[in-house]
């Protein structure tokens, strides 16, 4: 059954529709990267600024807003995965790999973790994102899932095992593409470590304070969102059932490069992110969740985690 198929068998979108929705441009990426790049420069350069004249206290509200920026470059690893970001494939490979290496996530190796997901979207026994985060088993430690610490330290644990030990085994990983995920991963931790002695003989934090605290603080407001894409939504193969739309304000969406339009990207992975405000107009209501806003979601999503750990003690499966 094709993820663009409705409960009722319906096909939404005409493969004339299709191939309008699915050409790919660099402009709309490239101002989408300057955008968000140019805020983490400008933001950087201020934590920079005012944390040099008037102490590092001062500087806190703005190292929050720069974590904002910093871990949603996520989005920008997403889309570039899917190679819609920008026409040019280059543009793709270097903006993914950027913004990978600004996360800690290395490229290759979320490509294959991503494909997977899409394959197999909600599948208990398959889907990366189910098998690598088990179930918070206490409030608490629903907490930290929220805060994105856990996601961090398995990202770093992920990245030096495949560095240090040479072993890159995974349902999602094939054995043909081992040796690039071990390889990327000691480029990475070859490049941050460059980057640790350069800030320790020029006896600066800077990267510190712009960077390195700012995508953990970061977690805080991405990890919440990625909750509200499929948690709590149906485990079936239609994409209009398995994943939720969130609607929201324009900063989001802009940030986010359209992702709140998730059920959308699932059904139709092949259409960049700049069309899915349009391919919104054409299936919205086929859409079975729809969250409205992500203080409301996220509410949602922790109110089933918390349910689902009790389904859970009591023999119950859930959705």
């Amino acid at each position: 059954m094709s993820t663009a198929i409705t409960a009722t068998g319906e096909k939404l979108v005409s493969s004339a529709e299709l191939r309008e929705l699915s050409v790919r441009s660099n402009v709309p990426g490239i101002v989408r990267a300057v955008s968000h790049y140019g805020a983490i420069v400008v933001f950087g350069a201020l934590i920079w600024l005012v944390s040099s004249v008037y102490g590092l206290l001062w500087a806190t509200p703005l190292i929050v807003a720069q974590g904002y920026f910093v871990a949603f470059l996520f989005m920008v690893v997403h889309e570039t995965a899917h190679k819609t970001a920008f026409r040019s494939r280059a543009l793709n490979l270097v903006f993914g790999h950027l913004s990978s290496f600004a996360i800690g996530l290395p490229y290759e190796y979320y490509c294959l973790f991503h494909w997977d997901h899409h394959r197999y979207t909600q599948d208990p026994a398959r889907d990366p994102e189910l098998l690598v985060g088990a179930m918070p088993a206490s409030d608490t430690q629903l907490a930290i899932a929220y805060s994105g610490l856990r996601q961090v330290a398995f990202r770093l644990g992920l990245m030096l095992r495949h560095g240090l030990t040479g072993n890159a085994s995974a349902p999602w990983i094939p054995q043909a593409k081992r040796h690039i995920v071990v390889k990327e991963a000691r480029l990475y931790l070859t490049g941050y470590a460059v980057l640790l002695l350069a800030s320790l003989a020029l006896h600066t934090m800077i990267l510190l304070w712009v960077w390195i605290v700012p995508l953990v603080v970061g977690q805080l407001f991405l990890r919440p969102y990625l909750y509200a894409e499929h948690t709590g939504c149906d485990r079936t193969r239609s994409a209009f059932q398995n994943t939720r739309t969130t609607y929201t304000g324009i900063f989001t969406k802009w940030f986010a490069w359209n992702m709140p339009y998730h059920v959308e990207h699932h059904a139709y992975p092949s259409i960049p992110f700049h069309a899915l405000p349009k391919l919104n107009g054409i299936v919205d209501e086929q859409i079975a969740y729809r969250g409205r806003g992500y203080l409301a979601v996220t509410r949602e999503t922790w109110d089933w985690f918390r349910r689902e750990r009790r389904n859970r003690a009591a023999g119950i499966s859930g959705s």
